[in-house]
């Protein structure tokens, strides 16, 4: 299984162009898809729901969208218009090769800024029927703002994370709206956006992020091979991820799968 989590910055590139088949051609080979700032109707990118534009490039994938931050829209007069009704939207989504079973976003620990953005961020978590069993997949997004809201956003996330089995994730008790209980694993994916660099004070401090955690590294389903910790650092930003998972079930995880550069 290849994974890949890209922040996607409302859809333009470095060049400053906006081009979602860019982006699309780029995640292309990976089988679990992770991304961060997809907006809908941001009048930067034309009001686009990114949303239904990234699904349609990619036809034979399911796909969850969480948005966090969730606002009424009115242009300035002279300017474009939304169809009215349109609402800002900014989050995280998930795309997968196989069925995402349920999901949840998270929302993280935020305080109120002046002058400097700093919008609701989140978690999205889905929990996928993958080939070798669910699986959880979280997108994650976090402050770019403050290395203590970052630490309080982390340990947000490793408390829910953990407590995932015990809350029982989205539902429980599924029978009473006719649906089937969801499976609930303990193993899990954690990709993303973390503002930070490795050695940053949050980032040694952070339970989800420096406990002793393993990854599979180029490892097979059908072979064994060794795990060991792994962290990846690409263009000053964390686009980085953790795995949690048993030994006999290990995950071939591609480097090139993780993406990171924002232009071709």
């Amino acid at each position: 299984m290849n994974f890949a989590s890209y922040n996607i910055q409302y859809g333009f590139g470095l060049d400053g162009r906006y081009d979602l088949a860019r982006i699309a051609r780029s995640l292309e080979g990976a089988d679990v898809i992770a991304l961060q700032e997809v907006t809908r109707g941001f009048s930067r990118n034309g009001f686009a729901d990114m949303v239904a534009d990234v699904a349609g490039f990619f036809p034979d994938y399911l796909w969850v969208y969480g948005p966090a931050c969730d606002m009424h829209v009115e242009a300035a007069e002279g300017r474009l218009q939304p169809v009215p009704g349109t609402r800002f939207q900014f989050g995280n989504m998930v795309l997968s090769r196989w069925p995402i079973v349920s999901t949840r976003t998270l929302l993280l620990p935020r305080s109120r800024t002046i002058g400097k953005i700093n919008p609701q961020r989140g978690a999205t978590e889905a929990v996928i029927a993958a080939p070798g069993g669910a699986i959880r997949v979280y997108s994650v997004h976090l402050d770019h703002v403050s290395a203590d809201e970052r630490i309080r956003q982390l340990e947000f996330l490793n408390t829910h994370i953990n407590a995932f089995v015990r809350e029982g994730g989205s539902l429980t008790g599924g029978g009473e709206f006719d649906l089937p209980e969801p499976p609930l694993p303990e193993d899990y994916v954690i990709m993303g956006d973390f503002n930070m660099e490795p050695e940053s004070p949050e980032y040694a401090r952070s339970p989800v992020l420096a406990a002793d955690i393993t990854a599979a590294w180029r490892g097979s389903a059908r072979r064994s091979t060794p795990l060991r910790r792994w962290r990846l650092t690409l263009r000053g930003a964390t686009a980085g991820w953790i795995l949690r998972i048993a030994a006999n079930a290990c995950i071939s995880i591609i480097v090139s799968s993780v993406v990171a550069c924002r232009a071709d």
